[in-house]
């Protein structure tokens, strides 16, 4: 096996109950949505994205393969992003929703890219120089500090979808939604500008994590519906997915107030 980072389990685990999940409902799992139904051959297509992340996250728990797991996941990603996330941002463009949604894929699309740039072999290193190494996790970067601006705002822009999900037993549900959304858009900022960078992005990672486990793991185990249980998958997929991202500050101090190095 080849475990680099506690992030790195939990995505490959992530992204196998993804498959799974794609196979036993059958139909696209949260990240793969929406699809429309007049899209040919949509059943087969959904049984691709389930056995892509089934194979990629096996995949990126074994030295020999981890590099090939990362180099199709992530081309898959981008590319599904790009057909079936972003076309809505060009669509409806005034739609905070487009940029929420998009921002799903693209925080799992951080956090493959970054153990692509630490797996890749010296082929890929040659012939995607700017997707390896240093380069490749900058962007990675840039992408999940993107991806938290987006979800700030969809708190507020959606504070009555927002609020409701705070636990019952927790006061100032309104004041939990600004609170929240205000910290993703802070810590996208943090990320983007290099400043106290690590300790935004393992904040951030926190805030989903705690999300996962405090909104979706409760409603699945009160009997939740499947799109609860849908919810919770790609919950834990994001948060593993982000701690990736944090993953890749190591050596990097918490407090730093410039643009770090990154490691790998």
């Amino acid at each position: 096996m080849r475990i680099v980072s506690v992030g790195h389990a939990l995505l490959a685990a992530s992204l196998i109950g993804i498959g799974i999940q794609g196979f036993v409902t059958g139909s696209f799992a949260a990240v793969w949505q929406p699809v429309s139904k007049g899209v040919p051959a949509r059943e087969a297509l959904a049984y691709l994205c389930a056995l892509v992340a089934l194979a990629g996250g096996l995949g990126l728990l074994w030295q020999r393969s981890a590099a090939l797991a990362a180099r199709v996941l992530l081309g898959f990603l981008v590319l599904w992003t790009l057909l079936f996330r972003a076309r809505f941002i060009v669509l409806q463009p005034l739609v905070e929703g487009s940029y929420q949604s998009c921002g799903e894929n693209v925080v799992l699309v951080a956090g493959v890219w970054v153990l692509f740039a630490w797996f890749a072999t010296e082929r890929d290193r040659r012939r995607l120089a700017f997707a390896t190494g240093d380069s490749g996790v900058r962007i990675a970067r840039v992408l999940y500090g993107l991806a938290m601006i987006a979800f700030g705002l969809s708190h507020f822009a959606y504070l009555n979808l927002t609020a409701p999900l705070v636990p019952g037993w927790l006061p100032w549900h309104t004041g939990w939604a600004y609170f929240t959304g205000g910290a993703y858009l802070a810590a996208g900022v943090a990320i983007l500008a290099g400043l106290f960078a690590r300790l935004a992005a393992a904040l951030s990672a926190l805030q989903m994590g705690l999300f996962t486990l405090l909104v979706w793991v409760p409603a699945v185990l009160a009997g939740g519906d499947a799109s609860q249980r849908a919810e919770l998958v790609i919950s834990w997929a994001l948060t593993a997915a982000a701690w990736v991202v944090v993953d890749s500050y190591r050596g990097v101090p918490w407090l730093a107030r410039r643009q770090p190095h990154p490691a790998g």
